[in-house]
């Protein structure tokens, strides 16, 4: 960042809304890049800009000014006036008078953010997989950066130090204890905040009669897939790989959303036919809903952090909204959880 004085032409009345202004920094070093033997031509390629738009603004300056920047010769190309050989003078002087001010003023500005930063709450970075319930808890607790991530990318970012919370669910404990053991190597605290149930989601009073993954497969029945990395995404594929269905048969396999509410929207505009997600977004946007797998969801984040009472905030409020919401089931002991972590 940094703070310049610049000097620069003002046209249109004194009262104008919106008078036409010119930077004479600009306008100058233009000039003089035609002065040293560039075309006008050449010179708006070397800024990129567009020859008319500059032509015309030259040719309202010399108007407001009342005498000719340029000398116009054919065949010759265009020669500095010495009015504007005064204007790169004045503005290069002007330059070198104002940029003690403009320092003096960059550090006064700095000093100021440095306050507000002193002042300002610490804003926690948290990575985490698509659910309605972390989302309206950190929006209600403040204070916290929600980046929405697929599970193993929310993982990911813990363990590399790009966020301070990781957020991800896992649906069989085999997955869930290997996940965990990783974690627990490199220091991370695990916390289980919930139950939910992922299924398919369809249009109200599933016209197409969809029971089981296996009805997929139709051939008139259009899906819309969550992002490769997502916990969801690899949710589905471990049940399409049990049951024996080729993926690729699947009409819409390829075509990815990365949450579930854009995945209920989807279906909701007629786009797809079936989608997987959340059973609580399939009821707040009045859809139909097939349940398939019941899954755990879990904050991870380093020891030091999960005693932060702005942590604690979090997990209760998560806890406190899946208590009440249908198709979550609030968590808070490990032994709920046994053979988990």
């Amino acid at each position: 960042m940094r703070i310049q004085i610049r000097p620069t032409l003002v046209f249109g009345s004194k009262n104008a809304k919106d008078p036409a202004v010119v930077d004479l920094v600009w306008l100058t070093a233009l000039l003089k890049d035609i002065d040293h033997g560039k075309t006008l031509m050449s010179a708006c390629k070397k800024m990129g800009l567009s020859y008319r738009n500059v032509w015309q603004k030259l040719n309202d300056v010399e108007l407001a000014l009342g005498f000719k920047l340029m000398d116009r010769v054919r065949g010759h190309g265009s020669q500095l006036s010495e009015y504007a050989r005064y204007l790169i003078q004045f503005t290069e002087d002007f330059d070198q008078k104002t940029i003690r001010l403009g320092q003096s003023s960059l550090s006064h500005l700095e000093e100021g953010f440095a306050q507000f930063r002193v002042k300002a709450k610490k804003q926690w970075r948290i990575a985490s997989s698509s659910d309605p319930m972390i989302q309206k808890a950190v929006l209600n607790i403040g204070g916290f950066e929600l980046i929405t991530a697929g599970s193993g990318e929310a993982v990911e970012r813990l363990l590399n130090y790009e966020v301070d919370i990781a957020g991800f669910h896992i649906s069989d404990s085999q997955s869930s204890l290997i996940i965990s053991k990783r974690l627990q190597k490199e220091g991370m605290q695990i916390f289980p905040v919930m139950k939910r149930v992922q299924g398919l989601l369809v249009a109200k009073g599933n016209p197409l009669n969809i029971i089981s993954p296996k009805d997929l497969l139709r051939p008139k029945i259009r899906f819309i897939n969550r992002q490769k990395g997502s916990g969801t995404r690899l949710l589905l594929d471990t049940i399409l790989a049990k049951e024996g269905i080729d993926a690729q048969g699947i009409r819409g396999y390829e075509n990815e959303e990365f949450t579930h509410s854009a995945i209920a929207t989807a279906i909701l505009a007629k786009k797809a036919d079936a989608g997987m997600g959340v059973k609580s977004i399939a009821l707040e946007n009045g859809l139909d809903f097939i349940q398939l797998k019941d899954e755990i969801f879990f904050l991870a984040m380093n020891k030091d952090l999960s005693l932060n009472t702005d942590f604690a905030k979090l997990i209760r409020k998560i806890r406190s909204l899946s208590s009440v919401s249908p198709g979550h089931k609030s968590i808070g002991l490990l032994r709920q959880i046994s053979g988990w972590i």
